[in-house]
């Protein structure tokens, strides 16, 4: 059986992926531009950080998360938003909610880790009133938009196996038109999200990066000299300023239809 990633510790979650979520969320949700006083469900919601941004910034009138995991789930209910919006534990392709329950479905950094994308877009849909919004954003792996993309392709050039989630494919915009016209959804529209983070020193890229269930456990069991020549190489492909600072980019693929009625 192939291993899957997971995302079991809130607190590093957040340090790695909530930023980068966040980065990107805030493009996508201006994108977006949803109305106030709408029903949302955060498919995948993770530790909240997407759902957050969504209180904060969208003015809803109820915002439910699922997610798999207990952990992560434990995590967003410590989250400021705890009070005005509420986390269940469930299963992108089995959401917990009765069919027309919504006004928005959002699917933030999620499609590539459903292992039947058509059936999650499916689930969506099919909570979502007629009329209503469904909308995803999720890192472009196969174009290299990944935030890890340099320390993967390092990683891979020293024959070292990676973890990658089992629907990368699904992430791409020609896939993600497919599955949102083949679930009937209209007024399909589509755009890439180029987001920037910015680390103190190399140090800190590393030590964040490590947080990643797909890079930190491989990393660990290298021995110490092939880390430092992995280290070598990682540094060679970032941008680093003359204070040392570096700048990572990372890039998404944003999609938004809407039901029909």
């Amino acid at each position: 059986m192939t291993e899957q990633i997971r995302f079991n510790n809130g607190a590093a979650y957040e340090r790695f992926m909530g930023v980068w979520s966040r980065l990107a969320g805030e493009v996508f949700l201006d994108w977006l531009a949803p109305e106030p006083k709408q029903r949302w469900i955060d498919v995948g919601c993770g530790n909240g950080a997407f759902t957050e941004l969504v209180v904060d910034r969208c003015a809803p009138a109820d915002v439910q998360g699922v997610d798999p995991s207990p952990e992560q789930l434990a995590f967003a209910r410590t989250r400021a938003i705890a009070g005005r919006a509420e986390f269940h534990q469930g299963n992108a392709m089995a959401l917990p909610f009765p069919d027309n329950s919504f006004d928005v479905a959002a699917m933030a950094l999620v499609i590539f880790f459903v292992p039947d994308p058509p059936k999650g877009v499916a689930e969506m849909a099919r909570v979502v009133r007629p009329g209503g919004t469904i909308a995803s954003y999720a890192w472009d792996f196969a174009g290299g938009g990944f935030p890890l993309a340099p320390l993967l392709a390092e990683m891979q050039a020293l024959g070292m196996t990676t973890l990658r989630p089992p629907s990368v494919d699904a992430a791409s915009i020609g896939n993600l038109r497919t599955l949102w016209s083949d679930a009937g959804l209209h007024d399909v529209e589509t755009r890439e999200i180029v987001v920037q983070r910015s680390f103190a020193d190399f140090d800190e890229f590393w030590n964040v990066s490590l947080l990643s269930p797909s890079t930190g456990a491989a990393l660990s069991a290298m021995p110490a000299d092939q880390v430092a020549v992995l280290r070598d190489n990682v540094r060679a492909r970032l941008s680093i300023d003359a204070a040392g600072r570096v700048t990572a980019t990372a890039r998404a693929n944003a999609i938004k239809g809407r039901l029909p009625g």
